[in-house]
């Protein structure tokens, strides 16, 4: 497999993890912190590093928006117990 098409099959992949933590919002942070060791908040923070290594600068909450779908205070609102 050529590193461009490694790249799109992980780019791909992520979005669908991303897209199923969506869907999933029964699942809390703190459950997945838990159980796997990473959480929403830890994808963000990892996307935000990772555009600013390629020069991209993101915020925090951009980055967060970018990964739960919508303004984390709102996810919080709605979906945090």
């Amino acid at each position: 497999m050529d590193e461009a098409t490694k790249k799109e099959i992980q780019s791909q992949a992520f979005e669908r993890l991303i897209n199923h933590l969506r869907k999933r919002k029964d699942v809390q942070n703190i459950d997945l912190m838990n159980l796997a060791g990473f959480c929403r908040n830890c994808l963000s923070k990892w996307f935000r590093e990772e555009a600013e290594k390629k020069g991209v600068e993101i915020s925090d909450p951009d980055s967060r928006e970018m990964i739960y779908g919508m303004p984390y205070s709102e996810w919080k609102d709605k979906f945090q117990k």
